[in-house]
């Protein structure tokens, strides 16, 4: 007699070799955006990111409301833009009062159904500050001097963070950190993906990046490595509440774009935010 859970180990193993096969195929793609095409390159690469998490994000957050998704998707790209080329003028202050009271009178469009009209207009304000302002952060982070290896090392301190908390609460893990939310992700594995961020950043010191100071790099991956571990809960809670497992389907073996970067957009505004204030002080 078969064993009944075998189907279901199949699919785990075929799905990681997915996975893999995707990370072969994009590594070496991202790599070349970094470090050798011109800067529109990586750029584009991140435009077309917050098209797509936007849209995922509306989809979740306001199913069936066509215009109310195609705004939000808009408004995430006209705050990019804004945030990554108007820094230093009254533009940007002037784009983000637009999309807040913009996306307040586009919930007024659809009022239907009246008893989630509140969380539809909510979403509206906050999916261009989370799909357009966070990704601008790491465009921003492209523009700097061994920009390349900074956005490497946001990448870093949230898919490092990822792995060692899987492997952490895999071999330690027994009490549950939030299981409302994301019933298999454990205390243990929450310290096992600090770790993680930690030895990347201190790695990346010794490999490419010795502007950044050890206690700074340890500093930045604990707070940065928190804040990616409540990202990915917050896509989790987002997810659960919309009754969907993926966010999409755009990443093969991996779902939609949010299930992977959901922690790199928390890491990624850290590091940003970190430049900004510490890197030529």
């Amino acid at each position: 007699m078969a064993e009944p859970r075998q189907p279901q180990k199949e699919k785990k193993a075929s799905n990681l070799v997915v996975r893999l096969l995707t990370a072969i195929v994009f590594l070496p793609f991202l790599f070349a955006l970094l470090y050798v095409v011109p800067w529109w390159g990586f750029f584009s690469l991140v435009l077309l990111c917050v098209v797509v998490a936007a849209s995922e994000l509306v989809t979740m957050t306001m199913p069936g409301a066509r215009l109310q998704q195609a705004w939000g998707v808009l408004a995430s790209v006209g705050l990019f833009l804004a945030l990554r080329f108007a820094s230093d003028s009254p533009v940007l202050p002037t784009a983000i009062l637009a999309v807040v009271a913009s996306g307040l009178i586009v919930g007024l469009t659809n009022p239907d159904p009246i008893e989630t009209a509140g969380v539809r207009t909510g979403w509206l304000v906050a999916t261009p500050l989370y799909a357009g302002g966070f990704l601008s952060a790491i465009a921003a982070l492209h523009t700097l001097d061994n920009g390349g290896t900074w956005v490497v090392l946001a990448a870093a301190l949230a898919w490092l963070g990822d792995t060692g908390g899987y492997f952490a609460g895999r071999a330690f893990g027994r009490h549950k950190l939030y299981p409302k939310v994301s019933p298999k992700k454990t205390v243990e594995g929450a310290v096992g993906g600090l770790l993680g961020s930690v030895l990347g950043a201190v790695a990346l010191h010794f490999i490419a990046l010795p502007e950044l100071p050890i206690p700074h790099a340890i500093a930045l991956a604990v707070v940065a490595g928190a804040l990616g571990q409540a990202g990915d809960l917050t896509i989790s809670l987002v997810k659960r509440s919309a009754g969907t497992k993926d966010s999409g389907w755009i990443v093969p073996g991996h779902g939609g774009l949010l299930d992977r970067i959901d922690a790199l957009v928390f890491t990624g505004a850290v590091t940003w935010a970190y430049t900004a204030w510490f890197l030529h002080a």
